[in-house]
């Protein structure tokens, strides 16, 4: 917890309040994990499939 603290205070979102910063850790997460769910929805069911590459 502590190397995650002091991330956050020396990087760009230091000078935010708790609040803000609570709020951009929460967006990044969310959107970490929208993508994790995304490669695994494409992980299963990828075989399914059809690309097809023309003019």
């Amino acid at each position: 917890m502590d190397v995650l603290n002091q991330i956050l205070q020396e990087s760009a979102i230091g000078n935010f309040s708790r609040i803000a910063k609570s709020l951009i850790v929460s967006l990044f997460i969310t959107i970490v994990m929208s993508l994790v769910a995304m490669l695994i929805a494409l992980i299963i069911n990828g075989n399914q499939l059809q690309f097809s590459f023309g003019y």
